[in-house]
């Protein structure tokens, strides 16, 4: 087997090669804008998206508690018990505080300029900056190893997907695995160096992957495998083995005493490791399945292509291992990560960020077969045609991922509803009651959105709020249950108890058809609501271009999800209607 494409050490004679090297990949002007596009994107869906879902719940609660009650030093158990959310909503297995712990940290020197929901804006941003860091730094390696122009092509590809770009603010656990991973998957790209710093570089990626996978994700074990399995084929010159199985021992180690010690305290049992807990409910226990199960062929078919977006992926992947120039790194790069998508195919539940670690090693793949036509565009017409095709792709990619980010945007009607409330409700009177049942907390609703104490995060308000999330089926059955509430945020309406009217109604995405010239609805409406004048111009621009084309238009159908109900009070003179609210 060929294995040349890999790093070898450097000596003495190839150092005028690498220093023309390093010159050919020189910073420009281009490179900066290129690289300024991934942050800059991941912060534009954050803002077009500042809500949450359930997936999400955990660490974004986490990370609020750790800020509003910082970490008890006194009464432990009785005030996490009584302020930590995941007290009341613990979840089926326990999850760990560790990047909760971090993102608090790292936020908190600026958290108190924020109101609530910039709070949690602001704690979304930082772990979207980390991973735009980690995506940097792995494209200025691919820079190194490949080249400008393959530098460039994965740039571009890599912004014109949809899912890393959407989730990396998103606080998943696999997010927060991304960004490490990434940073490992970079150190094993085959930049020149010199014997050492090969074997540092690998090192630290095995340190790296360990770490991560002991401490937020253990499906890493899986990707960490074969890929040690490729360096024992490929590297055996450089006596890896030693130099591997401690910096696994020591990541596995340093994880292993970081997530016990956090993860034992704030859920006040010990010892706790909640990466083994959950590796025994999904795997061992086969409860995953509970969640859904996809046949096994569906990363691969499903998955992955929505994962690359670009329509022209399987062409391109499939290239790179015929093309001469490009066969021996796609196949060395490719191996490792089809290995591990293989081996948790096995797994009956299957998720598509199960697999986003991949994503990078894969856009590189891609890139090098983007480059390799696009650098022989001036060879042939064939070559310029296939070079046009491609820009013509991502072009088409950043459409389709700039219209998934839009659409995914309308589905967060918990979120919406509680800001809906806050904006006509506040005021109303000194203190005002709320409860939002199951749907509207996992769609939207966390304790950043909600207006009370501390002022550190909150400020003064007019109006004191008192939240409920009672999920309690025996007392949302109870008729006195409900009596206490002002407004309640609901599904379905019928199952709150007493005399209620629906107030506002908040939709969530339901499809896309085209509109006559004679029927209402547009594409602006459900993007701009609640944003005052920008929706009155955004609506009379739409009715614009709609005259244009002679009154056909596409519109954007909307659900019913969410209905705001405000309590009816009736005395002995009858109904008394609350201020605002019509007669």
């Amino acid at each position: 087997m060929d294995l040349k494409y890999l790093p070898r050490a450097k000596n003495r004679s190839s150092d005028k090669i690498a220093t023309a090297f390093s010159r050919r990949t020189e910073t420009t002007y281009p490179d900066i804008l290129l690289s300024l596009l991934i942050p800059t994107l991941i912060l534009l869906h954050l803002f077009i998206s500042p809500y949450t879902k359930v997936e999400e719940s955990f660490n974004i609660q986490a990370t609020h508690d750790i800020l509003a009650y910082g970490v008890p030093t006194e009464d432990i158990g009785q005030r996490l018990k009584a302020e930590y959310d995941h007290h009341t909503f613990s979840g089926a297995v326990p999850r760990t505080f560790v990047g909760a712990l971090l993102l608090a940290g790292v936020s908190r020197p600026v958290i108190g300029w924020c109101t609530g929901p910039q709070a949690q804006s602001l704690v979304r941003g930082v772990l979207g900056l980390f991973n735009a860091c980690a995506l940097l730094l792995y494209a200025r390696r691919v820079y190194r190893a490949f080249g400008r122009n393959t530098g460039r092509w994965y740039l571009l590809l890599q912004a014109s997907q949809f899912h890393v770009i959407y989730y990396a603010s998103r606080t998943l656990p696999n997010m927060f695995a991304f960004g490490l991973t990434t940073i490992a998957l970079s150190n094993f790209l085959p930049v020149p160096s010199s014997r050492a710093a090969l074997i540092k570089r690998y090192r630290l990626s095995v340190y790296l992957i360990t770490l991560t996978g002991v401490m937020f994700r253990s499906e890493l074990a899986l990707l960490l495998f074969p890929i040690l399995v490729m360096l024992a084929v490929a590297q055996s010159h450089l006596s890896l083995s030693w130099a591997i199985i401690t910096a696994g021992l020591l990541g596995a180690t340093v994880g292993l005493l970081t997530t016990i010690s956090i993860d034992s305290f704030f859920w006040q049992k010990w010892p706790l490791w909640p990466e083994l807990q959950s590796l025994f409910f999904n795997v061992v226990d086969g409860k995953s399945s509970e969640w859904g199960t996809s046949p096994w062929h569906y990363y691969f078919t499903s998955a992955l292509p929505r994962l690359l977006l670009n329509p022209l992926s399987p062409f391109l992947l499939s290239l790179s291992l015929f093309l001469p120039s490009t066969r021996r790194p796609a196949f060395f790069i490719l191996i490792p990560h089809l290995a591990f998508i293989t081996l948790y195919s096995i797994q009956p539940h299957k998720e598509w960020r199960f697999i986003i670690y991949s994503v990078p090693p894969f856009t590189t793949v891609l890139a090098l077969s983007f480059a390799h036509i696009y650098n022989r565009r001036t060879k042939s017409l064939l070559y310029l045609i296939l070079s046009l095709i491609f820009i013509a792709s991502i072009l088409a990619s950043f459409v389709a991922s700039t219209t998934m980010a839009l659409i995914s945007s309308l589905n967060y009607p918990g979120g919406q509803a509680l800001a809906q409330l806050h904006a006509f409700a506040d005021g109303e009177k000194k203190v005002l009651t709320v409860h939002m049942d199951v749907a509207s907390c996992m769609s939207g609703v966390t304790r950043f959105q909600e207006r009370h104490p501390p002022p550190t995060l909150l400020g003064n308000n007019a109006t004191l709020w008192v939240y409920d999330r009672t999920e309690d089926e025996a007392k949302l059955n109870e008729t006195s249950f409900w009596n206490r509430f002002d407004y309640v945020l609901a599904e379905d309406p019928t199952m709150v108890k007493g005399s209620w009217n629906v107030v506002d109604t908040i939709g969530a995405f339901a499809g896309v058809r085209a509109l006559r010239p004679e029927e209402d609805g547009g594409l602006v409406e459900p993007f701009l609501e609640g944003r005052g004048n920008w929706k009155q111009l955004g609506l009379e621009m739409e009715k614009s271009f709609r005259q244009l084309v002679g009154g056909w238009w596409v519109g954007i159908e909307m659900k019913p999800r969410i209905k705001i109900l405000r309590r009816e009070i009736v005395e002995k003179a009858g109904w008394v209607k609350r201020p605002g609210q019509e007669a």
